[in-house]
């Protein structure tokens, strides 16, 4: 793991955005992720499908995890959302929620990008994936790391 991962997020942030994610999924049955490493080495969005698969995040109930990706090298991040929630969404879905990100990510704040992208995931996905009373946390909420 290069350097720039490790000093992308202070321990701090990272717990504020495992904090966000809690949050984020008592609104949605959706499983929220987020993936930090150096660079996609090429093509973002091949990378993002590899490191969805190598995190499980196929392996939900409803097939609704949602990975936010981010290439700190590269300058790029993208959003991921797996099979069953693309048959019910529109195509542009994550649009908002990939502005909301940007939008903090050019003022060199990537934390509370992260945050707010989180946030706002959890209630876009609320409308198609509700969070019901007997509603398990399928996924670990830690941030990981390539």
């Amino acid at each position: 793991m290069k350097a720039s991962v490790e000093k992308f997020l202070s321990p701090a942030e990272e717990q504020l955005l495992v904090s966000a994610i809690r949050a984020a999924e008592t609104e949605t049955s959706g499983e929220i992720r987020v993936h930090i490493e150096p660079t996609s080495s090429g093509d973002i969005n091949k990378r993002i499908l590899l490191v969805f698969d190598e995190l499980n995040m196929h392996e939900t109930a409803l097939r609704n995890g949602v990975l936010i990706y981010v290439a700190v090298d590269d300058r790029e991040f993208a959003i991921y959302g797996d099979e069953g929630i693309n048959k019910v969404v529109e195509e542009d879905f994550w649009d908002n929620t990939k502005d909301i990100i940007q939008s903090q990510f050019k003022k060199g704040k990537f934390a509370e990008g992260l945050r707010q992208g989180i946030l706002a995931a959890g209630k876009a996905l609320k409308e198609f994936f509700p969070c019901e009373p007997d509603d398990i946390d399928e996924l670990p909420n830690t941030i990981s790391k390539g």
